[in-house]
């Protein structure tokens, strides 16, 4: 697949829609935390992504799954656990990668934040972790359960947030290639874990990046599903 015109051909399709986009940026001590927010016309709610170890807000898979939540009326919130110096420290060495206590402080620095801006607030929020951020996604989900609405997985580690998963209280699906034996074994340990309303989907031909054919679309139109049915409606 050509994941670079794909890219090109979705960022087209927003620019031709009712869509806003915006830069954001969190303060953090000698630093700052990025994120691009993209808002339709009205909104259904928000959906900000975790990502998955060495991966950022550019994320070929992630901002096509952006674009296909957008498209179904969801608001994106991409956004960078890692400032610009540690995101480079990182590329050397993957150390902050799977730092879970550390990314998990910083995403739930990003809902609180995205909670004190009261054009924003009103919006369900889900939240969407890949690989590694679906720990970090779930950890901070059970850290804010009155914020956090729902949680889906794209070939997750969600066994890495394992002392967190009884305490996570929002609706979760994990999803998970059928060539992904390993991953998939490890979420359905997980699962048994979980005792918030839960499910395990597969996609049939996936291996662990969703690189075959149109499985990444599939993951998106289920994770676009999940939320619209998960994420209540804005009051009035």
């Amino acid at each position: 697949m050509d994941w670079a015109q794909t890219y090109r051909t979705l960022e087209r399709a927003m620019e031709t829609s009712a869509c806003r986009e915006r830069e954001l940026r969190l303060p953090l001590g000698d630093g700052e935390l990025r994120g691009d927010l993209t808002l339709p016309a009205q909104p259904r709610g928000v959906v900000l992504f975790a990502h998955g170890s060495g991966s950022s807000r550019f994320s070929l898979r992630n901002r096509r799954v952006a674009a296909l939540l957008v498209e179904g009326g969801l608001a994106s919130l991409l956004f960078d656990l890692l400032t610009p110096a540690e995101a480079e420290r990182d590329r050397n060495d993957a150390h902050l990668r799977f730092d879970l206590p550390l990314l998990t402080g910083r995403l739930v620095a990003a809902i609180d934040g995205w909670g004190q801006r009261p054009e924003l607030t009103a919006l369900p929020l889900g939240l969407f972790g890949a690989s590694t951020g679906a720990a970090t996604a779930l950890a901070a989900a059970a850290l804010r359960p009155a914020m956090v609405r729902a949680v889906v997985s794209r070939g997750g580690r969600p066994d890495l947030a394992r002392p967190m998963l009884g305490r996570v209280r929002c609706p979760t699906l994990l999803i998970v290639g059928d060539r992904d034996p390993e991953v998939l074994s490890l979420n359905r340990q997980a699962a048994r874990l979980l005792s918030c309303p839960h499910e395990l989907r597969l996609i049939a031909g996936a291996s662990h990046l969703f690189e075959e054919g149109d499985t990444l679309d599939q993951v998106a139109l289920l994770a676009r599903q999940w939320f619209l049915r998960n994420l209540p409606p804005s009051p009035g």
